[in-house]
């Protein structure tokens, strides 16, 4: 995606969240603080072989240029990003964060769970440890408490046995 679309979709992004929300519903928010240029490439020019046929009298038999071999300067990989969910209405909230600098990676995400706790990992990664991530817990569980269960449905004898068994007619 080019440097323009980017910029774009960041500023309507900007724009949503400073528009007000009728009911206070949802927020968000996303930040992006670096973009690697796009990469660069070459091609070789069109080569344009004579026309007629080949031979002793004609134009030259057509060779192909060789290949052109570009090498392609390749960025410092490093970014940063974060953005989250605060949705009262749904109870949605969740939120994360990610730097990366060459081949080191870190971040970290979290979310409201069902019971009310928030999970949170810790996450690293690089090309001499591999991908390691530690998770915690923070809150204390909520559950709703215990009602009465239904009743149960009425018992009702089966079909019993039969001239087809005690299972009935077998169909296939």
């Amino acid at each position: 995606m080019d440097l323009k679309a980017v910029l774009y979709v960041a500023a309507m992004a900007a724009a949503v969240r400073a528009a007000p929300r009728p009911g206070g519903h949802a927020e968000s928010y996303v930040a992006i603080s670096h973009i690697a240029p796009a990469p660069i490439y070459a091609e070789p020019a069109p080569v344009h072989a004579p026309h007629g046929p080949p031979g002793p009298h004609g134009p030259p038999l057509y060779h192909p240029a060789p290949p052109v071999y570009v090498h392609e300067p390749v960025a410092h990989p490093k970014y940063a990003f974060k953005y989250g969910v605060e949705d009262a209405h749904t109870g949605d909230y969740k939120d994360a964060k990610e730097e990366r600098d060459g081949d080191v990676v870190k971040g970290e995400y979290s979310f409201l769970q069902p019971d009310g706790t928030k999970r949170t990992v810790h996450y690293t990664a690089d090309h001499h440890n591999g991908f390691n991530a530690v998770v915690s817990y923070s809150g204390h569980a909520v559950h709703p408490p215990a009602g009465p269960l239904p009743a149960a449905p009425a018992a009702h004898p089966g079909p019993g046995p039969g001239p087809y068994g005690p299972y009935g007619p077998y169909y296939h």
